[in-house]
Protein backbone atom coordinates (compact mmCIF):
# COMPACT_ATOMS: atom_id res chain seq x y z
CA UNK A 1 0.00 0.00 0.00
CA UNK A 2 1.29 3.43 -0.94
CA UNK A 3 0.10 6.42 1.01
CA UNK A 4 0.53 9.86 -0.51
CA UNK A 5 -0.67 13.20 0.65
CA UNK A 6 -2.06 15.41 -2.12
CA UNK A 7 -2.29 18.96 -0.84
CA UNK A 8 -4.27 19.05 2.39
CA UNK A 9 -5.94 15.72 1.66
CA UNK A 10 -5.25 12.04 1.91
CA UNK A 11 -4.49 9.88 -1.11
CA UNK A 12 -4.20 6.11 -0.70
CA UNK A 13 -3.06 3.98 -3.63
CA UNK A 14 -3.12 0.19 -3.81
CA UNK A 15 -4.79 -2.94 -5.21
CA UNK A 16 -5.82 -1.17 -8.41
CA UNK A 17 -7.49 1.72 -6.58
CA UNK A 18 -6.81 5.35 -5.81
CA UNK A 19 -8.71 6.64 -2.79
CA UNK A 20 -8.70 10.42 -2.83
CA UNK A 21 -10.57 13.33 -1.32
CA UNK A 22 -13.67 14.52 -3.10
CA UNK A 23 -13.18 17.59 -5.30
CA UNK A 24 -15.75 20.22 -6.19
CA UNK A 25 -15.61 18.97 -9.78
CA UNK A 26 -16.99 15.61 -8.55
CA UNK A 27 -20.40 16.96 -7.52
CA UNK A 28 -22.28 15.66 -10.58
CA UNK A 29 -20.69 12.21 -10.22
CA UNK A 30 -21.42 12.23 -6.47
CA UNK A 31 -25.07 13.02 -7.16
CA UNK A 32 -25.27 10.20 -9.71
CA UNK A 33 -23.65 7.69 -7.32
CA UNK A 34 -25.68 8.58 -4.23
CA UNK A 35 -29.10 9.34 -5.77
CA UNK A 36 -30.32 5.77 -5.45
CA UNK A 37 -33.10 4.19 -3.39
CA UNK A 38 -30.88 1.30 -2.25
CA UNK A 39 -28.11 3.66 -1.14
CA UNK A 40 -30.69 5.75 0.73
CA UNK A 41 -32.14 2.64 2.38
CA UNK A 42 -28.86 1.25 3.78
CA UNK A 43 -27.01 4.50 4.53
CA UNK A 44 -27.70 7.86 6.21
CA UNK A 45 -27.78 9.47 2.74
CA UNK A 46 -31.14 10.70 1.50
CA UNK A 47 -32.86 10.58 -1.85
CA UNK A 48 -33.25 12.57 -3.95
CA UNK A 49 -29.54 13.35 -3.83
CA UNK A 50 -29.31 16.20 -6.31
CA UNK A 51 -26.51 18.69 -6.98
CA UNK A 52 -27.55 20.82 -4.00
CA UNK A 53 -27.37 17.76 -1.73
CA UNK A 54 -23.99 16.85 -3.23
CA UNK A 55 -22.67 20.35 -2.57
CA UNK A 56 -23.90 20.28 1.05
CA UNK A 57 -22.35 16.82 1.53
CA UNK A 58 -19.07 18.01 -0.02
CA UNK A 59 -18.97 21.06 2.25
CA UNK A 60 -19.67 18.93 5.34
CA UNK A 61 -17.01 16.41 4.30
CA UNK A 62 -14.43 19.20 4.12
CA UNK A 63 -15.04 20.56 7.61
CA UNK A 64 -12.83 19.59 10.52
CA UNK A 65 -15.30 17.06 11.93
CA UNK A 66 -12.88 14.18 12.49
CA UNK A 67 -14.04 12.33 9.39
CA UNK A 68 -12.10 11.55 6.25
CA UNK A 69 -14.27 11.01 3.14
CA UNK A 70 -12.51 9.51 0.14
CA UNK A 71 -13.77 8.90 -3.38
CA UNK A 72 -13.10 5.37 -4.63
CA UNK A 73 -11.47 5.54 -8.08
CA UNK A 74 -9.44 3.21 -10.28
CA UNK A 75 -7.72 6.02 -12.15
CA UNK A 76 -7.52 8.82 -9.59
CA UNK A 77 -10.24 10.66 -11.49
CA UNK A 78 -13.73 9.14 -11.93
CA UNK A 79 -15.46 8.43 -8.58
CA UNK A 80 -17.09 5.00 -8.31
CA UNK A 81 -18.07 5.19 -4.64
CA UNK A 82 -16.87 6.38 -1.25
CA UNK A 83 -15.16 5.13 1.90
CA UNK A 84 -14.96 7.14 5.09
CA UNK A 85 -13.46 6.88 8.55
CA UNK A 86 -14.38 8.76 11.70
CA UNK A 87 -11.09 9.40 13.49
CA UNK A 88 -12.87 9.98 16.81
CA UNK A 89 -14.90 6.76 16.93
CA UNK A 90 -12.97 4.44 14.60
CA UNK A 91 -16.15 3.88 12.62
CA UNK A 92 -15.84 3.23 8.89
CA UNK A 93 -18.42 3.31 6.13
CA UNK A 94 -18.58 2.67 2.41
CA UNK A 95 -20.86 2.88 -0.59
CA UNK A 96 -20.30 1.83 -4.20
CA UNK A 97 -22.42 3.22 -7.02
CA UNK A 98 -24.93 0.75 -8.40
CA UNK A 99 -23.29 0.64 -11.85
CA UNK A 100 -19.93 -0.27 -10.30
CA UNK A 101 -20.91 -3.11 -7.98
CA UNK A 102 -19.62 -6.65 -8.41
CA UNK A 103 -16.02 -5.58 -9.08
CA UNK A 104 -14.70 -5.97 -5.54
CA UNK A 105 -14.41 -2.20 -5.11
CA UNK A 106 -15.88 -2.13 -1.59
CA UNK A 107 -13.61 -4.94 -0.38
CA UNK A 108 -10.48 -3.41 -1.88
CA UNK A 109 -11.31 0.13 -0.72
CA UNK A 110 -12.24 -0.95 2.81
CA UNK A 111 -9.06 -3.04 3.04
CA UNK A 112 -6.95 -0.02 2.05
CA UNK A 113 -8.75 2.34 4.42
CA UNK A 114 -8.56 -0.18 7.28
CA UNK A 115 -4.78 -0.40 6.85
CA UNK A 116 -4.51 3.39 6.70
CA UNK A 117 -6.65 3.86 9.81
CA UNK A 118 -4.57 1.38 11.80
CA UNK A 119 -1.13 2.41 10.52
CA UNK A 120 -1.39 6.14 9.86
CA UNK A 121 -4.16 7.25 12.20
CA UNK A 122 -3.08 4.88 14.98
CA UNK A 123 -6.58 3.54 15.60
CA UNK A 124 -6.27 0.12 17.28
CA UNK A 125 -9.96 -0.82 16.91
CA UNK A 126 -12.11 -0.10 13.89
CA UNK A 127 -15.83 -0.75 13.65
CA UNK A 128 -18.55 -1.17 11.07
CA UNK A 129 -22.21 -0.89 12.02
CA UNK A 130 -24.35 -3.00 9.70
CA UNK A 131 -28.02 -3.94 9.65
CA UNK A 132 -28.56 -7.71 9.98
CA UNK A 133 -30.39 -7.88 6.61
CA UNK A 134 -27.67 -6.06 4.66
CA UNK A 135 -26.09 -9.18 3.18
CA UNK A 136 -23.83 -7.26 0.78
CA UNK A 137 -22.22 -5.24 3.59
CA UNK A 138 -21.97 -8.30 5.82
CA UNK A 139 -20.08 -10.06 3.02
CA UNK A 140 -17.73 -7.09 2.61
CA UNK A 141 -17.08 -7.09 6.37
CA UNK A 142 -16.19 -10.79 6.39
CA UNK A 143 -14.01 -10.54 3.28
CA UNK A 144 -12.03 -7.64 4.79
CA UNK A 145 -11.33 -9.40 8.08
CA UNK A 146 -13.94 -7.76 10.32
CA UNK A 147 -15.54 -9.97 12.97
CA UNK A 148 -19.07 -9.71 14.32
CA UNK A 149 -18.97 -8.76 18.01
CA UNK A 150 -21.30 -9.99 20.73
CA UNK A 151 -22.28 -6.42 21.63
CA UNK A 152 -26.01 -5.78 21.72
CA UNK A 153 -27.36 -4.09 18.59
CA UNK A 154 -27.22 -0.31 18.46
CA UNK A 155 -30.77 0.96 18.10
CA UNK A 156 -31.62 4.24 16.46
CA UNK A 157 -34.42 5.87 14.52
CA UNK A 158 -33.35 7.19 11.14
CA UNK A 159 -35.52 8.36 8.25
CA UNK A 160 -38.56 6.86 9.95
CA UNK A 161 -36.94 3.44 10.32
CA UNK A 162 -36.18 1.69 13.61
CA UNK A 163 -32.65 0.43 12.96
CA UNK A 164 -30.75 -2.23 14.85
CA UNK A 165 -27.11 -2.11 13.84
CA UNK A 166 -24.72 -4.97 14.54
CA UNK A 167 -21.14 -4.03 15.40
CA UNK A 168 -18.28 -5.60 13.48
CA UNK A 169 -14.68 -4.91 14.54
CA UNK A 170 -11.17 -5.10 13.15
CA UNK A 171 -8.31 -5.06 15.65
CA UNK A 172 -4.76 -4.04 14.81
Amino acid sequence: MTIRYGGPGVRIVGDGLVLREWERGDLAAMSELFDNEEVAYWTPLRTPFDLAAAEAYYDAAHTDNGRIHLAITTDGEQPLGEVMVNEKTGSLGYVVGQAHRGQGLAVRALTLLTGYAHEELGLPRLILEIEPDNQASRSVAVRTGYALTDLPPTRLMEKGRDLQLLTWEHLN
